[in-house]
């Protein structure tokens, strides 16, 4: 019985001494702080980067032909005025018998697209005349006005190429029908880039 008693001690002993053990580590388990890894939040930054404002001096052909109809015209296709002048560009008959064109008033007026043909026509027809006015004055101050080549060919458009040439000469100055000077196309529509 001894013998027994020593081999159940034995026994004892050891069921103990892993008990203790084995609940020892699972309370160190337990009692162990959880590690959890959280991510950081990402901040999200907006970087606006913006290009140094540039200064154009000319803006486009269309915007000038658009300038020039609210002018002329209000835009209006359809408007002939007192003297004659029909269209968004107030073309007289002179003028489109110049350039070739034959149209009655009626079917000017009702025709968008040969009055931007006719304004298209007129620009290359008057910038030939002008060529060399164009080529000598551009960017200088002649007569107090400075001059680009739109400037001029909106002067040659209410004045005529002949009158542009005078002003160039002697500082004719040209005044329509209702009292507008030449000189005040040359400002009001110079510095723009004409695909002429």
């Amino acid at each position: 019985m001894k013998k027994l008693d020593s081999i159940s001690l034995v026994l004892l002993f050891s069921i103990i001494l892993f008990s203790t053990v084995a609940f020892t580590t699972i309370v160190r388990a337990k009692a162990q702080p959880i590690i959890q890894l959280k991510p950081k939040p990402i901040v999200e930054m907006q970087v606006k980067i913006t290009a140094p404002e540039l200064v154009i001096m000319s803006t486009s052909h269309e915007q000038f032909l658009n300038a020039m109809g609210h002018r002329e015209s209000t835009n209006n296709y359809t408007v002939v005025n007192k003297f004659g002048y029909m269209g968004r560009y107030q073309f007289g008959q002179s003028t489109l018998k110049g350039l070739g064109i034959k149209a009655s008033t009626e079917e000017f007026i009702n025709n968008p697209a040969l009055q931007e043909y006719a304004m298209q026509e007129l620009l290359v027809h008057n910038k030939k005349k002008l060529k060399r006015y164009i080529k000598k004055y551009e960017g200088q101050i002649v007569h107090g006005v400075f001059i680009t080549e739109s400037g001029i060919l909106a002067a040659a458009h209410i004045g005529g190429a002949g009158n542009v040439r005078r002003f160039f000469r002697n500082g004719y100055e040209f005044k329509d029908g209702f009292g507008t000077k030449m000189t005040s196309y040359m400002k009001l529509f110079g510095g723009y880039n004409l695909n002429v």
